[in-house]
């Protein structure tokens, strides 16, 4: 598991990712993935099924947001916006990324770039705006659960252990774009070289070795294990490790006191300008309740009798 630095890399972008270091060797039993990322349709099937609401549709409590103007504790969901033109991707106050993204008032996932959107053509696209208890949700209800990061990187590997993507180390073999990510100046001009600007109906890109599809890209996907970026240090000093499961807590030093789980695969937003965890062996994050239009979610199933 894990990744070196890819900085000196074609594509490898600016980040050391330190927190996927280092690499360590770790053993999963057997387990099934679904081979694409729970789409629209399927998710609608569960709501249909269960009348179930998601975190963007219900309204912020006040005692979650202590200081929050009551006209703000709406129902809604934090949208990718981009700038009208070139910003600086980096500030010393770390906050630079709020300029292309927005909280919009009615956003979820039925309205994904807000009240005035629906998913009309969007059904074969992954579901978006579903927080990590949103998709443990559905998982449940489809009798299946979300996967460990360590069976996320195994499954996304597709059999090419130590491989920078999940189809091998170039990022374009023979010309050929193999991922849905960003192309063009980030954040305000999305070339769509790829053929897609913004999400991509799941299984638009070749599948892995494993028959697995977009995972590089796309949308993030949501697994179980807190996070932390000293868990691949803490999980080396044992050597081996079997079916990790990840620390019992989250820590996140650039946001001590939001509780976070580790998000995979990268989204169409990333591009070695800004964000390269498209790479298979790198790791994300995201707040538990924090629900964005450009994360989503697949499920694993344990073998019978396991």
């Amino acid at each position: 598991m894990g990744c070196s630095d890819p900085r000196d890399r074609p594509f490898g972008g600016h980040d050391a990712m330190d927190d996927a270091r280092p690499i360590h060797r770790v053993r999963v039993a057997g387990f099934w993935m679904d081979a694409h990322e729970v789409t629209n349709d399927q998710f609608a099937e569960f709501v249909a099924a269960t009348g179930y609401v998601t975190e963007a549709e219900r309204t912020p409590r006040a005692e979650d947001f202590p200081g929050a103007a009551p006209e703000s504790l709406v129902p809604g969901s934090i949208v990718f916006t981009p700038p009208a033109g070139p910003v600086s991707l980096r500030d010393a106050s770390g906050t630079a990324h709020l300029q292309w993204w927005s909280y919009v008032p009615g956003a979820c996932w039925k309205h994904p770039l807000g009240p005035d959107s629906d998913l009309s053509g969007r059904g074969a696209e992954p579901v978006v705006h579903v927080g990590h208890a949103d998709a443990a949700a559905y998982a449940a209800w489809a009798g299946k659960r979300l996967p460990t990061e360590a069976e996320w990187e195994f499954a996304a590997r597709g059999g090419l252990a130590g491989a920078m993507y999940p189809w091998g180390d170039e990022f374009r073999p023979a010309g050929r774009w193999m991922a849905n990510t960003w192309q063009g100046r980030f954040p305000a001009d999305d070339s769509a070289e790829d053929g897609f600007a913004g999400i991509a109906p799941v299984g638009s890109f070749p599948p892995n070795g494993y028959g697995l599809l977009d995972v590089s890209g796309n949308v993030w996907e949501w697994c179980s294990d807190w996070y932390r970026p000293d868990t691949y240090a803490r999980d080396a000093a044992g050597g081996l490790v079997a079916d990790p499961r990840g620390p019992e807590s989250s820590f996140d030093p650039l946001e001590p006191g939001q509780a976070k789980r580790v998000q995979r695969g990268g989204s169409f937003l990333c591009s070695d300008a800004y964000c390269s965890r498209y790479i298979v062996g790198t790791r994300g994050k995201g707040e538990v309740a924090s629900a964005t239009n450009h994360c989503g979610f697949r499920c694993v199933q344990d073998p019978a009798g396991r």
